[in-house]
Order: C-alpha cells, then structure tokens, then sequence
C-alpha cells in the first residue's frame, strides 16, 4: 500500500556509486534527489575498485591511442562515437575528480603517477595508493554531495518500479524508503544502479548488485543493448568468501605471473600477450587450468614481494585475513563476474529510449565497452556519462501524471541462491546451448513461481541473449560457436526477448 506522494521537482537518481553521484553533482543548481539501497559508500562497486581510472594524462600519450586499445579490446562492437567522448573527456574527468579531493598518486613533479595494466600500450591508469583509487574518489565525491544544497540523499530506499504516464513518459519512481512505499513524481529518473554480479554465485561486486535497475527498465518497456556480455576479471582471490575479494589487474602490470599448481607458468599457453592479455582471454586460460585439474595461482612474490603492504594493501589485507602471505606465497586465483558490458540502452548524453529516463555507468550501454571492457575505463564511464546524464536532467521539464502502478515483487532468498548457483554454471566464462537453455528453463520456472522481479528480469534477458548469440566475441565464449561471426550488437526489449532478437545492423 502506498503510504507517502511527493512531488519533487528534479531528477530522482537511482544509485550512490560514482555514476549517480556524479550526475547529481552535474545537475545542480538544479534540485537532485538520490536513492540509496545502502549507506553511501557502500553497496556499490565504484568504492570497491582498485585499479584506478584510465586516460591519456601523459605527454607520451594520447586520446587516440586510448580510443584504439578500448576499441581493441571491446573486440568489434564499441561505438567509435562514444569511445572517442570517454578517450577525449576522460582526462578532464580524472583531473576534476582530483579537484574535489581525490588523492591520486603523484610523482615529484606533481604529475599523475601512471600505472600499466592489460591490453593498454600505454601506461595510463591513475591509482591511489596502490589499489584503493575507488573507496578515495568515492570518499572525495560524497564529502562534496553532502555540501551541496541541490542534493538531498534518502539511505535505505529501493526503486521497485518506474513511474510512467498515459504517454509511456517516466515521471517517477515508486520506491520502498524506510519500510515504507513512496510514490515519487519527478520531473527524470537516472539509473545508476550498477551491473549483475550478484546475480552470479561467484563474483567481485556487492552482493546487492543485481541487475535490478536493468530489470526496472526493461519492464517499463526500454531498450536494453548487449546484455550477453559478461566481463569475468581473471583473478579473483579464491579463497570462499562471498563477494570473492579481488587481486587487481595492476598486479600483473606489476609483472606478477600466473602459474598452476606444478608452478608453470602458462599463459604463453593462450595469448602471446601472456598475463597482458585481454581479461576475457586470461579469463578462459585460469578457467581451462582449474578445470583440468592444474589448479591457477598468482605469483607476484617476485613482482612486488615485500612491497605488497604498502603498494597493495587491500589485496594484501584480504590474503592475509585468508593464511595467505602474498610477499612469499603465490595467490589462489579464478575468474569472477566483474562488469557488465550491457545495459539500458542510451545516447551519448544518458538518454533512454523512453522519454524521461536515463541511465549512467555499469547499468547503461553507451557502446564504449563493446564486447569487453578495457581495464580501468569503468570509473571512467561511470564520471564522463554520469556528468552528460546530469546535465540532460538538469533541464527536463515535469511529465504527466504517474499512472496507477504497483512494486515489482521480490525474489526470495532461496529461490535467489538457486538463480545465482545456475548463472554461474550456465551463463559462466563458457557457454553452450544446452546450458543456456536450461537456464532459461529456470529462470521462467522461477518467475512463475514468484513473478516478475527485476532480479529474474534482468537474468532472462542475459541468458535469452547469450543463446540467440551463436558465436564467440569478447567476454561471451561459446563452446558449441567458438569462432567470431557476428559483429553487430543487441538490442532487446522485454516484449521481444522470448520471440527474437533484432540486431544493430537490421
């Protein structure tokens, strides 16, 4: 029963990571109104990062060649528009982030210190000390938040569904604040509600990220483009906690080796790239070790030995707390789900295809990513896109209206464990047509037993796709399809999921 209805006249953003925050910012002095399921700074995978930011901050570099390995990378399906806005917007972004407080690392000089990290030419990723760049830009961006006048936080408050008028326009948010059910009319909705790794046994991300904001928006009736594509990060830290606790890419920039139990190293294996290699491809390789029975581990004992507390303290904090001494043992390590590649569809400025609703980092697909994102651009994203979602919203109108709407149901928790547990081992680092079709079997068993939660939603919409998807690109690896034929993206909505799939270039 709906107990409260405001009005608020502004963009009510769905989602505290760096993406939402740096939209409500970006709004102003237009009147912003964040959602938060949880405390800021927690619950969202921008705090959690530890790479850093990619962008050309040096004079050794520039946007282009940054634009030609995210390309690269993305392996055929990156949108060349928005790849050139993320590559040339990017340096600014980092250095506006600096502005309001972020701690980066810097040389004597003064200038960024720059790290290497897989699949870039260049050494160009920003870093706070060592592995905490996103709990430091998080803590810098919610210091300015909870400064400005404009932005008014709610913690503890969920969307469970989008508010639209007679015209289909989104006009609000319906939302549970505190235990109780709200009804917020708005003049924009913003999602920024982060990826779908919770929706997965094994991975990196909150356990709250689950793909809810993705489901919001195809039941409303949006655009979702490319939600197939999966990022696994290679090395989570194998050690049987839930999120799995992350070794950071930075480690093998660092010059760290992967070896199997016997102590090859093996990744010459499987690229001539080696621990550089694409994520997607290191992926597959520790994949194919534990799954002969090898076993994967990393080394950086060598690497970075004694340095580890102070160059990786997270990383040498979550070994440590497991009986694991990272300066004189190697780290057990297997993949994990790490990001999403697909999203709410948008343009370049956050726009949704229906009126009203936008969308920001992870959750959105703005064609940067392609079929597999390059290391450290996800904070990237999440500040270039969320400032231009920001802007747009600053300067919508009120719509009509909501019509009468009711909250999404929820998932229960067990009848989630056993989406998760079918996820992994179906929509996993490799996949095939028998098993994405019995997960579709249980994905559509589960909604007729609970309905249509968004969590359900947004899983169904990865599995139907990766089925239509009868080939191998990027982060989605078909054994029965292992060859790359289809370079067009997806575009799926909710009504057209179980009838087919319309393709980019149709």
């Amino acid at each position: 029963m709906i107990e409260h209805r405001i009005t608020f006249d502004g963009p009510v953003i769905l989602g505290a990571g760096l993406a939402g925050l740096t939209a409500a910012l970006a709004a102003a002095p237009r009147r912003a109104l964040v959602l938060s399921p949880t405390p800021l700074a927690t619950g969202c995978s921008s705090a959690w990062a530890q790479g850093g930011m990619a962008a050309a901050l040096s004079d050794e570099d520039a946007p282009a060649l940054h634009a030609a390995d995210t390309m690269a990378a993305g392996a055929g399906l990156c949108d060349p528009a928005a790849v050139a806005l993320l590559t040339t917007e990017g340096p600014d972004a980092v250095r506006a982030l600096a502005a309001l407080g972020a701690p980066f690392d810097r040389q004597a000089n003064g200038d960024f210190v720059l790290s290497l990290e897989a699949a870039h030419a260049k050494a160009r990723v920003a870093r706070v000390g060592g592995d905490g760049a996103g709990a430091a830009i998080m803590a810098a961006v919610i210091a300015a938040v909870r400064a400005a006048p404009s932005i008014e936080v709610r913690e503890n408050a969920r969307a469970r569904r989008l508010l639209q008028d007679a015209t289909g326009r989104v006009v609000g948010v319906l939302a549970e604040v505190g235990g109780e059910l709200v009804e917020i009319h708005a003049a924009s909705v913003i999602l920024a509600t982060g990826g779908v790794g919770g929706l997965y046994a094994v991975t990196t991300t909150p356990a709250e990220v689950r793909g809810e904001g993705l489901g919001l928006a195809a039941l409303a009736g949006a655009e979702i483009a490319d939600p197939e594509f999966v990022q696994f990060h290679p090395t989570a830290i194998d050690i049987g906690r839930d999120p799995a606790p992350l070794a950071t890419e930075a480690l093998r920039g660092e010059g760290a080796i992967l070896r199997n139990t016997d102590g090859r190293a093996f990744m010459a294996d499987y690229h001539t790239a080696r621990e550089l290699a694409p994520r997607d491809v290191v992926a597959r390789a520790i994949h194919a070790e534990r799954s002969a029975g090898r076993g994967a581990l990393l080394d950086a004992t060598t690497a970075v030995g004694a340095h580890f507390p102070q160059e990786f303290p997270a990383v040498f904090a979550a070994c440590m707390s497991a009986g694991i001494d990272p300066r004189i043992q190697p780290i057990p390590v297997t993949p994990a789900v790490h990001y999403h590649m697909g999203g709410v569809a948008t343009d370049l400025d956050g726009r949704a295809s229906l009126p009203g609703l936008l969308a920001a980092g992870e959750c959105a697909s703005t064609g940067v990513h392609g079929a597999n994102r390059l290391a450290s651009n996800s904070l990237l994203e999440a500040a270039v896109f969320g400032a231009r979602a920001g802007r747009v919203a600053r300067d919508l109108a009120m719509g009509g209206e909501p019509l009468p709407a009711e909250p999404t149901p929820d998932l229960p928790d067990a009848a989630l464990q056993i989406l998760r547990r079918a996820m992994s081992r179906d929509a996993g680092v490799i996949r095939d047509a028998e098993g994405l079709s019995r997960l579709v079997t249980v994905i559509d068993a589960s909604q007729t037993a609970h309905g249509l939660a968004p969590t359900l939603v947004a899983a169904g919409l990865i599995a139907r796709a990766a089925l239509a998807r009868e080939e191998s690109r990027g982060g989605h690896f078909r054994r029965d399809f292992p060859a790359a034929t289809l370079a067009e993206r997806t575009f799926i909505t909710l009504d057209s999921a179980a009838a087919g799939l319309r393709y980019a270039a149709e």
